[in-house]
């Protein structure tokens, strides 16, 4: 059973969407005789995992966790990778292609591995799902679709399949067009002269003989058990075999699926299985507005969010709103790592009936960690802007003036951001840097602020952000600039090179009022 923190209540009268999608769980007889629920996420490892792959764990991951606070029951999830599946295709982020290009149609466990460093493709791939997952820490159990369909355990749902067939066929057929109606089978024959998964035309389906008949590519008359990995299921007819095997409760998918999740839920229920609860979300798309594919690699890869950012920004972005389209490009990073810190120190406020729907709450499974910096990140990346420096010290130095005592050791999550917006700016934000020339008008209110902060400098107490940012509106205010946004942006390009830039009084308060006025300098000198 699972502890819970807060009154039932509170669980009840959640409203994130976790707790809105785990309610709908609530009435399936499956979960009460099983004991528990079955959640399961599919992986297709035709490509190396991608961020999307793991949104589609992490989403589900906060539902399991919330229907196991507002029932106490026990839960499972299963990471299922088709890797029986032919591959189609090269894909086109791998090493070694030509290697690859030889085992087109073979069962991805039996792809050569490029990177040559497993057995096969699909294994590489598996393995990387697994130790992307593992980082992360999530609960789950991986399932092989070789090893089910080779291992037996597949071998009476496929009975079934061959048993109705003829249903099968007539829910699937009018989903085709013509031509590929007249080949389509439930079953796709592995050969056993070549190895590879055949898209056949079944001659003769032998129900009392376990068994199905089609012409292997030499055109010989072949006849084949169904059965021990010798075929495997067209994929819309395998999800709902799995989901009939397994008991599946719960299952999301993209909205590009949604088609193909009704013929599924028919076919289950023609194997006599009860098909999941679903949820639908969004596509993520690229720099481009694209669809994010495994094999063009076009978004952005698992390694590359956490070179810039901590895996906590990443599973912030898969909670909000996963039922809107968004980009997962390198631009969406910093508004993403400063959501997830205004989340966690909004937290510590808040009631408890607030407390289980902001996304920290989900984020950590109930328990997340205090808050430990006053510092966003948009601020860390334009102060290592204005030092363009690589040395962490340096910016520490910075660091410790603006929140005493603070030191590496006592604030690893803001030591671990501070690397994270070395590595940000030095490939997005150093090679776009352009610093204006001041005009006129911009050259009189820049020396303006320069003495406003030398007075400020005098006084005896330091100055808060706030009052340094009232100052910076002051004298923005006194010149005619379109707005006082074109007065920032004035600041931002000729102090920083940017179109954009932070908060000014937090800036000026963490950078010093002397540094400060040595970026104005530089500015007014500049030609």
């Amino acid at each position: 059973m699972i502890e819970k923190t807060f009154e039932d209540d509170v669980y009840q009268n959640a409203k994130s969407w976790p707790f809105e999608e785990a309610r709908k769980l609530l009435k399936r007889e499956s979960i009460k005789k099983k004991g528990y629920a079955l959640f399961e996420t599919g992986y297709g490892p035709s490509g190396l995992p991608h961020i999307g792959t793991f949104g589609e764990v992490a989403r589900t991951t906060f539902v399991r966790h919330a229907f196991e606070c507002l029932t106490g029951m026990k839960t499972k999830l299963f990471a299922f990778s088709d890797d029986r599946d032919g591959l189609r295709k090269v894909p086109d982020n791998i090493p070694n292609k030509e290697l690859v290009e030889k085992y087109l149609e073979f069962p991805l466990t039996s792809v050569v591995d490029p990177f040559g460093c497993h057995g096969s493709f699909g294994e590489h791939n598996n393995n990387k799902l697994m130790e992307f997952l593992d980082s992360f820490k999530f609960d789950y159990e991986f399932q092989s679709s070789t090893d089910w369909y080779k291992s037996g355990r597949f071998n009476e749902i496929l009975l079934r399949v061959l048993q109705n067939h003829e249903e099968i066929l007539s829910i699937m057929l009018a989903s085709l067009r013509e031509e590929r109606a007249a080949t389509y089978s439930p079953f796709l024959p592995i050969s056993p002269k070549t190895g590879k998964v055949l898209q056949v035309n079944v001659e003769e389906y032998r129900v009392n003989d376990g068994t199905i008949v089609f012409r292997d590519e030499d055109g010989t008359l072949t006849e084949l058990p169904v059965t021990d990995g010798n075929c495997k299921l067209q994929w819309k007819v395998d999800w709902a075999a799995r989901w009939t095997a397994f008991d599946v409760d719960y299952e999301m998918s993209g909205k590009d699926l949604i088609d193909s999740v009704k013929l599924s839920s028919k076919i289950c229920r023609v194997l006599g299985g009860n098909p999941p609860v679903g949820f639908n979300y969004e596509l993520f798309l690229d720099g481009e507005g694209k669809k994010i594919s495994k094999s063009k690699g076009n978004g952005l890869s698992i390694d590359e969010w956490l070179l810039y950012a901590p895996q906590e920004s990443l599973s912030n972005f898969m909670f909000a709103s996963p039922k809107s389209a968004k980009k997962l490009y390198f631009d969406v990073i910093p508004r993403q790592i400063d959501d997830y810190i205004t989340h966690l120190e909004n937290f510590e406020k808040q009631s408890p009936s607030k407390r289980v729907d902001n996304p920290v709450w989900h984020i950590h499974a109930g328990n997340p960690p205090r808050s430990e910096t006053k510092i966003s990140y948009s601020l860390l990346l334009n102060l290592v802007s204005a030092c363009n420096t690589d040395d962490k010290s340096t910016l520490w130095g910075f660091i410790r003036k603006y929140i005493k005592d603070a030191t590496p050791k006592n604030r690893p999550f803001l030591d671990r951001l501070v690397g994270h917006a070395i590595n940000y700016y030095r490939d997005f934000v150093k090679p776009t840097k352009n610093y204006s020339v001041p005009n006129e008008m911009e050259r009189k209110a820049l020396t303006d602020l320069k003495e406003s902060l030398k007075n400020l400098q005098s006084l005896p107490n330091t100055a808060t952000a706030e009052e340094v940012q009232g100052i910076v509106f002051e004298v923005g205010k006194r010149y005619e600039f379109e707005n006082l946004r074109s007065w920032f942006m004035c600041l931002y390009k000729n102090l920083l090179g940017q179109n954009e830039g932070p908060r000014m009084g937090s800036f000026i308060v963490l950078y010093g009022i002397e540094n400060t006025i040595g970026l104005i300098d530089d500015s007014l000198n500049r030609s």
